[in-house]
């Protein structure tokens, strides 16, 4: 039976080998999925919001696997919780349903592809501009640690803070308390479009 469901900010819905109760279809909020290795370096692999579909979660429904990810609530999330028997009798006998299952299933294919483009394709300081773009507020003011751009980067803490320091010293981007401040955006978009 589908369930209403909440959680809040900073709460661990799943981590590696955690079994699947069902399929979580989001009205609002968002979950950042993320790998970490053994050494404690993490990777962000995307977020989910509403509209969006969990390849883990997906992929531990269909095959009876484990997560081998950790989902956290980034924001507040509400939606609905489909068991996992109904989601396989849904895609199995609701076309609607299943379409727009598979059609979010192909919408994160396509970011990890672009995430694996990104890593072996794209430098790394294009990569952190192109990250603190995205995660900037109307202000410009990005709210992580060297730790986080960390893992949204798929680098290390110690490139992360290097690299900010150049970005510092040519004034695209100012290191501040709690984050980074985007001081020249024009020169930030310069950097993030260099593809070498």
């Amino acid at each position: 039976m589908i369930r209403r469901f909440a959680a809040r900010a900073g709460d661990v819905l799943f981590q590696p080998g955690s079994a699947c109760p069902g399929f979580l279809v989001l009205d609002r909020g968002t979950i950042r999925v993320s790998l970490t290795a053994a050494n404690g370096r993490e990777v962000v692999l995307y977020r989910v919001s509403a509209g969006t579909v969990c390849l883990q979660t997906f992929t531990c429904l269909v095959e009876g696997e484990h997560y081998s990810a950790e989902g956290v609530v980034e924001e507040d999330v509400a939606g609905e919780m489909i068991p996992a028997g109904e989601f396989r009798a849904r895609l199995a006998t609701d076309d609607a349903f299943r379409g727009k299952v598979f059609e979010g299933v192909a919408q994160r294919f396509a970011e990890y592809q672009r995430l694996v483009e990104e890593v072996a394709l794209t430098g790394f300081d294009a990569r952190l501009a192109r990250v603190l773009l995205r995660l900037a507020d109307d202000a410009g003011f990005v709210a992580a640690t060297h730790a986080a751009l960390a893992a949204e980067t798929a680098s290390g803490r110690a490139v992360v803070t290097r690299r900010l320091a150049e970005f510092a010293r040519a004034g695209v981007a100012v290191q501040e308390k709690g984050g980074v401040r985007i001081a020249d955006r024009t020169g930030l978009e310069r950097i993030a479009a260099d593809t070498r």
